[in-house]
Order: structure tokens, then C-alpha cells, then sequence
């Protein structure tokens, strides 16, 4: 029953997203139309994500001279990646912002590379490499293995990725014995394990209470996303460590099925809202990643800064997880693509 429900709702919203039905008119007091169905995982207005996304139907009604708006979803059809994936497999949305990870478990290995800690130096590198060969390859591979089931529409950030937990951390031994909750990704659970941490897993929607309540020691996460949370604010938050080891990348998906069901007009209107809201995804990631620091500092948190950290220590650890992953997926190619992009901005 259930899954005749789901299958219902999404045959009704993609007949919606086709013809119209609902949505707010046009520029020229008619009905859209194309609506185009996004939805992502945070709730709070002021992240990245809903800034995007808000630009994505802004950008989408210009573009087509109303021809085409947007329904946005911003936490509304829930918190879970993997929920928001399968939604998208079904049709009932139309575009989400997934981790890497997720690809995984629907058996596509490869793009787990996306998750490798200390791949990337700076935001700078991180968009040389997305933007470039290495970027336009890992798309192909997607599309390939996928047959064509997914397709990105842009590398999206949240920023890079730092510890925080009930006490400061400088080095991996500062670690030993720790819960961290953290991504249900083996390279990055393998990380953290090698830093003698114990890897949990608790829901987004649920960290706070397990901070709290003294579930798990620390977790790891960007600057603005934890403090939208207020997960600082709790005695297993309030000490960060910017260790820096994950320069995120998330992928803005469609599905292959829906992007071939566009008319040639309608595709350039997408292709050029989606190019738009990315743009506007890693602008509003970089402005905010030093408001979000201030925020926390002002709100009473203990900050162990960069140069304060023992990065050496940590990418000891991480990068023969790096050689390792690209031996045993055949991706050695693409992990030299990074390292000699890295090499190029020194």
C-alpha cells in the first residue's frame, strides 16, 4: 500500500511539474508551463543550500520569461539525503542535493572519491578540480554506471568540514576513546577509526540531543551548519578544532529520465538556472563560512584555530586511504587529476 501511495504522489506531482497544475502564475498572468519540484535537507532559510535554492526559481522564472517557476522544499519532505534521493527516484521531486555517499549504497563506488578526507587544500582547489577534467569525469562515470539514472547539475559546497567536540582537539591521539558521530561512509569511517575515534551515527535532525544528552563525545561538520543547529551551544559541542579535512562536495542531482522528458527549450531554461543557483551555492558557502565562525566564537565557543592543529598528523593518516581507494577502484588517474591541481595553485 505504501508504495502504491508513492507511486501515486509521484506520477501526481511530475503531472503538476509538466503541466502547471498549482503552481503561481507567470510573468504574463498565465500558468507555468514547467514547475520544477527541489527539495533539499536544511530547514533554516539562511544556509547555502535555501539561498540556492530560492536563486534556482528566481533565476528559472527569468530565464523562461515565466514560462517555468519552482515548488521549493527546504527541509519540508524531510532531513535524511537518502529519503530526498529516493524521492527523486520516484519523480516526486526533481532536483536534490546529495552527499557523494549516497551513491554508494545504489553500487556506485567510484564516487565515493568525493568523500576521500584531505583531498583538497582550499576552497580554490576544490573548484579547480570540480570545475575541470577531474569534475566533467566523475559526471561521466556517474551517467555511465548509472545508466543514466542520475545526472549532476552542478557541485554544490557546505563548506569545509571541521571537528567539534566536549574537548579541544590538536592531533589524532587527542582522539583516542572518542565517539564521533560523522558520515556512514567507509573511507571517512576508516579515517576517523585510524584516529582511534569510534565513528557513530546519529540523524542531522537528532544531533543536537545527542550532544546534549552526552550521546556521542564530538561530531564534525561545517561552520554554519552546526551553529544554525546550535550544536556549540551544547557541553559536547563547544570546543572546535578546525582541522579542515573535508573541503565538501555535494551534488545537485536530477534524474536522466526527467532532464530527456524537457523539451530543448525547457532544458536550456534548466541547464541555466541550475548553472545560476550553483554560482550562487558556493558564493553564499564562502561569505558565510567567516560569519558562522564569528557567531560561534561569539556565542561562547573554544576555537583551536588552523595553524594550531596538527595537519601534517591527520593527512599521515588520510592520504594512504586516498592511494588505497584509488588502487582498488581504478581510480588512480583521477586522484593524480587533484594532487596535480593542488600542485599547480602552490
Amino acid at each position: 500500500m505504501k508504495k502504491i501511495c508513492c507511486l501515486c504522489l509521484s506520477l501526481a506531482l511530475l503531472f503538476t511539474s509538466l503541466t502547471g497544475c498549482g503552481s503561481s502564475k507567470g510573468d504574463g498572468g498565465t500558468e507555468p508551463e514547467l514547475n520544477i519540484i527541489l527539495a533539499h535537507n536544511q530547514t533554516s532559510l539562511e544556509n547555502p543550500y535555501s539561498k540556492a535554492a530560492i536563486r534556482f526559481k528566481e533565476a528559472l522564472e527569468e530565464v523562461s520569461g515565466g514560462k517555468a517557476t519552482a515548488t521549493l522544499h527546504h527541509g519540508t519532505l524531510g532531513e535524511n539525503e537518502s529519503e530526498l534521493v529516493e524521492k527523486l527516484e520516484l519523480g516526486a521531486i526533481h532536483l536534490t542535493v546529495a552527499a557523494p555517499g549516497f551513491m554508494t549504497l545504489l553500487g556506485v563506488d567510484e564516487i565515493d572519491m568525493f568523500s576521500l578526507l584531505y583531498l583538497f587544500d582550499s576552497f580554490e582547489h576544490w573548484e579547480a578540480c570540480v570545475d575541470g577534467e577531474f569534475g566533467r569525469s566523475m559526471s561521466d562515470l556517474l551517467t555511465e554506471k548509472m545508466d543514466n539514472r542520475f545526472k549532476i547539475m552542478g557541485y554544490w559546497s557546505c563548506s569545509v568540514r571541521d571537528y567539534y567536540g566536549k574537548k579541544p582537539v590538536v592531533s589524532p591521539a587527542d582522539l583516542k576513546g572518542m565517539t564521533i558521530r560523522t558520515q556512514n561512509t567507509p573511507v571517512v569511517q576508516e579515517f576517523w577509526i585510524k584516529c582511534q575515534a569510534i565513528p557513530t551515527s546519529v540523524a542531522w535532525g537528532e544531533l543536537y540531543q545527542a550532544l546534549s544528552q552526552g550521546v556521542v563525545d564530538s561530531s564534525e561538520n561545517d561552520y554554519t551548519s552546526f551553529s544554525l543547529k546550535e550544536h556549540h551551544k551544547t557541553d559536547n559541542g563547544k570546543f572546535v578544532s578546525e582541522t579542515h579535512h573535508d573541503y565538501t562536495t555535494r551534488l545537485f542531482l536530477t534524474t536522466g529520465k526527467f532532464y530527456n522528458a524537457l523539451t530543448d527549450e525547457q532544458r536550456g531554461w534548466f541547464d541555466e538556472a541550475c548553472r545560476i543557483s550553483t554560482e550562487e551555492n558556493r558564493e553564499k558557502t564562502y561569505e558565510m563560512f567567516e560569519e558562522s565562525k564569528e557567531r560561534v566564537r561569539e556565542d561562547g565557543a573554544q576555537i583551536t584555530e588552523f595553524e594550531d592543529v596538527d595537519i601534517e598528523a591527520f593527512k599521515e593518516i588520510a592520504i594512504p586511504i586516498q592511494d588505497e581507494f584509488a588502487k582498488k577502484n581504478g581510480m588512480e588517474d583521477y586522484l593524480e587529476m587533484i594532487r596535480q591541481e593542488g600542485e599547480n595553485l602552490k
